[in-house]
């Protein structure tokens, strides 16, 4: 996936110097804000985590914890986002997601449809580790029906990897015959098909699927289905499409419309920033006519939009 970040790297890059920088900006009156965002923006994760463990032996205290002393609202957020190692951020997401009243579905649709399947083991021991509870138990003790299951399906992480030709006319069939063709929907059919087979199968499937019913999968689906199962089922055949295309897709609906939805739009700039920024800026070029840049400059505001825009990388107006 080589350069399909927009951050990397930093060549020339010191720990130490680095933590130095970050105790300065912290020191005397006022936060030195515009310091502390271009610098943790132009390393990449696994930099902020060294210079995290040089601040701590240089300095005897937690560079976390001084940043949140010094920062406030969605840019301290942000900023503690971008200091937690990737994997755990998805395990951090996904437990505030589950605990409390009522479950937030969206995050766990849009990390558990997303994340390749050995993303999704990580995520489950470190899961395992931090809350000495079971992932799927957590799930499963928030969630319930063919939304509980077909989530069930994608935490097995056991997705076939190749293109079974054999099976691409069946598969089609099947799904057809378990929506369109039937006078209410088997939607277990989906949940097996969807949950265990490659994105290259079934993007063949999709395409046998629209010969079969003159319909897009996506369409059958909005009409056959309801809820959280319909927004998770999307989610994986969008994500079988392209992993791009769905975040761009994603972002764009955390900013349309009256207020930002900041949570999912942080969650997929963090996220995305060192994995296919590049490819989801030229998608949401693509689908919705304006650029992401764009976009986020006209939604938010402060070191929030500062630290938003370095994580873009770049205007595609």
């Amino acid at each position: 996936m080589a350069g399909k970040g927009t951050v990397k790297p930093h060549a020339g890059f010191n720990a130490n110097n680095d933590a130095e920088v970050l105790l300065k900006t912290m020191k005397g009156l006022g936060t030195d804000e515009a310091a502390i965002l271009q610098l943790l923006t132009a390393r990449s994760n696994e930099q902020r985590q060294q210079i995290k463990a040089a601040y701590k032996t240089l300095h005897g205290k937690d560079l976390v914890n001084d940043l949140k002393s010094e920062l406030g609202g969605k840019f301290e957020t942000l900023i503690v986002a971008l200091m937690t190692p990737p994997i755990l951020y998805d395990v951090t997401c996904l437990r505030d997601a589950i605990k409390g009243a009522g479950t937030d579905e969206k995050v766990l649709i849009e990390i558990l449809a997303s994340r390749p399947a050995n993303e999704i083991n990580q995520i489950k021991s470190a899961y395992k580790k931090e809350h000495d509870k079971d992932l799927e138990e957590a799930v499963t003790g928030d969630t319930g029906g063919h939304f509980q299951r077909m989530l069930v399906i994608l935490l097995q992480a056991s997705r076939q990897q190749d293109i079974q030709e054999g099976l691409i006319q069946s598969d089609a069939q099947a799904l057809f015959a378990a929506g369109e063709k039937k006078y209410g929907t088997d939607e277990s059919q989906f949940i097996t098909i969807l949950g265990n087979r490659s994105a290259a199968h079934l993007r063949k499937v999709f395409e046998e699927y629209r010969k079969l019913s003159g319909f897009e999968i996506e369409e059958s689906i909005q009409r056959e289905t309801s809820g959280s199962l319909r927004e998770i089922l999307l989610a994986v055949v969008k994500c079988a499409r392209s992993v791009s295309a769905y975040f761009a897709e994603c972002l764009y609906n955390s900013m349309k419309g009256a207020g930002t939805d900041d949570q999912t739009l942080m969650r997929v700039m963090v996220t995305r920033s060192e994995v296919d920024m590049k490819d989801i800026r030229a998608d949401f070029r693509r689908m919705f006519a304006t650029s992401l840049h764009k976009t986020i400059q006209a939604d938010t505001s402060g070191d929030y939009r500062k630290t938003l825009l370095l994580l873009c990388g770049g205007d595609d107006a």
